[in-house]
């Protein structure tokens, strides 16, 4: 399938057929993500792949309770990792001049998400489908915990793979026009006409945007920052 083609297509996939993932295609899909685009060639991510069934149950929970993370035949995490780096310059005896702030890790987070959406284009070209959790980023406290995530490393997301059942077929969701979505030399502030404001403001977003689920994220993502501060 052509990348156009491909990506048009690229829906998330919740339902599995069962079927393995080989090893030959985790490793084409992983070294996919490794050639994606780093900041300044420092590679700030890590990438933890999730097998252990009891761990996948506890995060069908953790994880705002979605029973398909456990049925996934793959689970890979993506997480933005100064840790890495930050500990090679303290086994050379390089003492850094500050610790690593806030910037250091929304530049290390877009370099994680950039791995995972390479990942997904991969998976896709070879027939896997892919969906994005991004309750990861929930449960701060009990997620460091049950990862064992050190003070620099941020999860800031987890994809499941698996092939599609037989017959799958869903409708494709309806996305803001283009002329909504794209700007240029600046910001302009844009309003949806009422009648594709469907797309945007309606009652179902703004209920998650006040959901239970929604101010735990926030909640937990304070608690990640001042960890990482």
């Amino acid at each position: 399938m052509d990348t156009l083609s491909l990506l048009a297509q690229r829906q998330s996939l919740r339902i599995y057929n069962g079927q393995e993932v080989s090893v030959e295609v985790r490793e084409q899909v992983l070294k996919a993500a490794v050639g994606a685009p780093t900041a300044g060639g420092l590679t700030l991510y890590s990438m933890i792949e999730i097998d252990d069934q009891e761990l996948k149950e506890k995060l069908v929970v953790t994880c705002d309770n979605q029973p398909f993370i456990a049925k996934a035949p793959w689970v890979v995490m993506f997480v933005a990792d100064y840790q890495r780096l930050y500990d090679a310059w303290i086994d050379e005896g390089k003492q850094p001049s500050r610790k690593p702030g806030v910037g250091d890790l929304m530049l290390a987070c877009c370099d994680a998400l950039i791995a995972a959406q390479t990942a997904v284009v991969a998976a896709e070209a070879l027939g896997l489908g892919s969906c994005y959790i991004g309750d990861i980023i929930e449960n701060a406290e009990e997620h460091q915990k049950l990862l064992g995530l050190p003070q620099y490393v941020f999860p800031i997301t987890m994809l499941c793979f698996g092939y599609k059942p037989e017959g799958f077929k869903r409708d494709m969701v309806e996305r803001i026009p283009l002329e909504f979505l794209c700007h240029k030399n600046g910001y302009t502030r844009k309003v949806l006409p009422k009648e594709g404001r469907s797309l945007q403001v309606t009652k179902r977003s703004l209920e998650k945007f006040e959901a239970d689920f929604s101010v735990e994220m926030t909640r937990s993502v304070g608690v990640w920052l001042e960890n990482w501060k």
